[in-house]
């Protein structure tokens, strides 16, 4: 078989310059999770859309504004802006940008930018946790004018998991009924809490522990952890808005099962799977439909 070098070369560059952008993103990661965490705590806003956007607006920390400016959200002056700033070109020549002393600082205007005007009012309505309707909601709102905007955030959530960092932050903002959610997939559930168990969330929610370990597809030596999804009612057969996913380095099939609220069987039938087969990282697992056959 003809190799072209040119070709070969080609897709080793692609991927000399996709690692560095990678561990470069998930440095920012780590770097900002706590703060969006913190700041969906206090101010209700999903701290996977929080950084998406921040992902997103500031190239992952490396554009000119962030780095000059420590404007991670691409927050322009306004008029009621008194602070220092920043000239760029953006939808016009030379924008004026806000500038902050800390990236930090950055972060917590983007919460007060969304919170206290009148035109973000129904992002607040929207269930926190649906990541998907919020970035529609901010296009709809006016925060950008790419038509993709919404696009882009939600493959930003899902290709590094931000929405892990939503049920980390939603373990500490709900108690008790307050804490009852309702997923994508049009189930009940909620977030378990460090001390939770079986016998604890039955009672509270006024069902019985075998039906708990059914609809979540354990048995009851399966101990729960803050974070963890709990289904109060049967997961679905297929997801309603999602048609496929990429499988992530740490992802297997029961995990992928309760994020997307299908039932672990028919998860393995969709993609052609035995029973306790896992896929690859990088493997594209139907969520709807069935995978073809080869």
């Amino acid at each position: 078989m003809k190799h072209h070098w040119w070709l070969i070369l080609g897709v080793l560059t692609l991927e000399l310059y996709a690692q560095p952008a990678n561990k470069r993103r998930q440095e920012y990661i780590a770097r900002y999770k706590t703060i969006a965490i913190e700041e969906m705590k206090t101010f209700k806003i999903p701290a996977s859309i929080k950084l998406a956007q921040a992902i997103l607006e500031s190239a992952d920390g490396t554009s000119r504004l962030a780095v000059e400016a420590n404007n991670h959200f691409g927050i322009k002056c306004h008029r009621e802006w008194n602070g220092p700033a920043v000239y760029h070109d953006d939808d016009q020549k030379n924008e004026c940008f806000r500038k902050y002393k800390a990236a930090e600082e950055s972060f917590r205007d983007h919460s007060l930018f969304l919170s206290e005007r009148t035109r973000y009012k129904k992002l607040f309505e929207l269930p926190i946790e649906d990541y998907r309707s919020w970035a529609y909601g901010l296009r709809e709102a006016g925060y950008a004018t790419n038509p993709k905007y919404p696009e882009l955030l939600i493959k930003i959530i899902e290709e590094n998991q931000l929405y892990q960092f939503d049920r980390e932050a939603l373990g500490a903002l709900v108690t008790g009924e307050n804490r009852l959610q309702y997923h994508e997939n049009r189930i009940k559930y909620i977030i378990a809490q460090a001390g939770d168990t079986w016998e604890s969330i039955a009672k509270e929610f006024d069902t019985r522990v075998d039906y708990l370990l059914k609809y979540n597809e354990v048995n009851y030596a399966h101990a729960l952890q803050a974070g963890d999804i709990v289904f109060l009612q049967p997961k679905r057969r297929s997801s309603r808005k999602v048609k496929t996913y990429t499988v992530k380095p740490d992802d297997d099939m029961y995990h992928i099962s309760q994020q997307f609220g299908i039932k672990l069987k028919y998860l393995y039938k969709r993609n052609r799977m035995s029973a306790g087969e896992q896929p690859q990282p990088g493997t594209t697992l139907y969520l709807r439909g069935y995978k073809p056959e080869n």
